[in-house]
């Protein structure tokens, strides 16, 4: 797997998590950011091994922090359709499809 897309809302999606973040604690907004690219990077290298979630979609869980990677794998790409908190509006992307 070679290509990875966002939704166009991603970016304020990741940018309002990285503001609050850096709200509570300089650095930590950053430490959101990077644990956020790891997390695109595992899934552009194995996109298939995460658990399925809902229609289709596939559902990346971070590990520091209270969020999902949603996303769907074509042939050729992944779609990252949202930055999920995991308590707050959960469905709210399904229109995203």
């Amino acid at each position: 797997m070679s290509n990875i897309i966002f939704h166009p809302a991603i970016e304020s999606e990741v940018k309002a998590s990285y503001e609050w973040y850096e709200n509570q604690a300089e650095g930590l907004g950053d430490d959101f950011l990077n644990e956020l690219e790891s997390a695109f990077q595992a899934v552009l290298e194995l996109p298939k091994i995460w658990p399925k979630f809902q229609s289709g979609f596939r559902r990346f869980l971070l590990s520091k922090f209270p969020f999902s990677v949603i996303y769907r794998v074509t042939q050729k790409t992944v779609y990252v359709v949202a930055v999920m908190h995991n308590s707050r509006k959960p469905g709210y992307w399904s229109e995203r499809t």
